[in-house]
């Protein structure tokens, strides 16, 4: 069966993929300049600070000249990732030798942030207006509520106790590709959907994220404009309030619905509003990669196959219920084992035995994280082992050819075909042979010569 994955591109994909014009508007502001660098590979980090004074071209030789000997995939990355973002642009001269130039923008904000210092985007409000705020532990646990909430609604869940603002247009926009619908059933979720539910919070979040920016047009909203947002967001210092009236209407808008999310509370004092970024918000220009942001795991599984979840999470049941069989629930504790037949339910929905694997192992419960494997060996292979039973016969379209007129042109035949890389099976005694299907048209070709 051919997997499908869905990626989740990360702020910086996203950015690279905006037209050169955009793309250098974005360079007007000195936050996404700085999110900019931090997301680049090391040594693209120094070719920037070594060239950020430069004013004139540095040819690429001169660049390789800085290496070591064995440092040139290394360049050749960063290099590509700097034109990518336009953080370098190529020049040609006459002699059309390649040259680097940076980008008079980014490098103008970069110099003044290095010499004058960084701002915040703007100034949290003080205690005597907020009074009471909540403490980050409350924050944190806001933040999954909302997440799970917005997940159960997506997923047209019936454990979903409450409704996001979102429009049903947008929701519409986060589900496709997720959920599939027939006329007069209820949507059910797709390939893709199985696999973004198996994802950590980080890669699901990215990939609403990239959904709600590309669909960002549709509203009549620049998609520069929510990206810079939300890069900006990133720098907020987490738990602390800002006033909504610092916000244009666009950002107004959109951070009703980053609230819907998670990533922002919203609250109201008696003369003013403000919003309190939370951990999902901080963490936007974190790369997906980044472990440091991972949440704490709750799943321990046995070597019988028994698996006991730690969550109170309707969202955690949903998603062991997908490959596993669901025994009874207490109010902080689900009891569950890994079957065949669950097992094979979740293979019939295109979710794979290495997608169930990292799940378990990403969210083991932190008295078996220590242990190795976190994940029993024996329940691993089996996993595995029964994916390949449902693997063991292959679909291969193909032709068969027999009644050949003398064993000459039947081995000649049998040559070409192996020659080709078509040949499938061959019985010399009764001269038959079976090719793949796509080389049937050569094989036609092949014979009518011999003939």
């Amino acid at each position: 069966m051919p997997e499908v994955r869905i990626v989740a591109k990360n702020f910086m994909d996203m950015v690279a993929a905006l037209p050169a014009m955009k793309l250098d508007k974005l360079y007007g502001s000195t936050f996404i300049c700085e999110a900019v660098l931090r997301s680049l590979p090391p040594l693209a980090k120094k070719y920037v600070l070594q060239m950020l004074f430069v004013d004139s071209p540095v040819t690429a030789k001169s660049m390789e000249e800085w290496l070591l000997a064995d440092g040139y995939s290394k360049h050749k990355v960063s290099i590509d990732r700097l034109l990518q973002l336009r953080v370098f642009l190529e020049v040609n001269d006459r002699k059309k030798e390649t040259s680097y130039k940076m980008n008079t923008k980014f490098q103008s904000n970069m110099q003044k942030y290095l010499v004058f210092g960084g701002t915040l985007p703007r100034e949290p409000m003080p205690l005597s207006v907020t009074v009471r705020l909540p403490t980050l532990e409350d924050l944190e646990a806001y933040a999954l509520e909302q997440w799970e909430c917005f997940l159960l609604q997506l997923i047209n869940s019936a454990q979903a106790e409450r409704l996001t603002s979102f429009s049903s247009s947008l929701m519409r926009v986060f589900q496709r590709g997720l959920l599939s619908a027939r006329e007069n059933e209820a949507p059910k979720l797709t390939e893709n959907g199985f696999q973004f539910l198996l994802m950590d919070t980080n890669a699901q979040l990215w990939y609403i994220i990239r959904e709600y920016i590309s669909s960002s047009e549709d509203r009549g909203v620049d998609p520069t404009d929510l990206i810079c947002f939300l890069l900006e967001l990133s720098f907020h210092t987490l738990g602390e309030a800002y006033n909504l009236n610092t916000l244009t209407d666009v950002q107004k808008h959109a951070i009703k619905d980053l609230a819907d999310l998670g990533l922002v509370k919203l609250q109201q004092g008696r003369k003013e509003s403000w919003f309190i970024p939370t951990k999902l918000a901080t963490n936007l220009s974190v790369s997906l990669s980044d472990s440091s942001s991972r949440k704490e795991g709750f799943v321990v599984v046995e070597t019988n196959f028994r698996m006991y979840a730690y969550s109170s999470s309707k969202l955690h049941c949903e998603i062991l219920r997908l490959f596993s069989r669901i025994e009874y629930q207490l109010p902080n504790l689900i009891v569950g084992a890994i079957t065949k037949e669950s097992l094979y339910n979740a293979f019939e929905n295109g979710i794979t035995a290495e997608q169930i694997i990292s799940f378990l192992q990403q969210n083991v419960h932190p008295r078996v994280a220590t242990k190795t494997p976190a994940v029993p060996e024996n329940v691993t292979d089996q996993i595995r082992l029964w994916e390949t039973d449902r693997n063991r016969v292959e679909m291969i379209p193909s032709h068969l050819y027999e009644d050949f007129p003398s064993k000459d042109i039947f081995e000649a035949v049998c040559d070409f075909a192996r020659e080709i890389g078509g040949l499938l099976w061959e019985d010399s005694k009764k001269m038959r042979l079976v090719v793949r299907g796509e080389y049937h048209q050569h094989m036609r070709d092949f014979l009518r010569h011999q003939k």
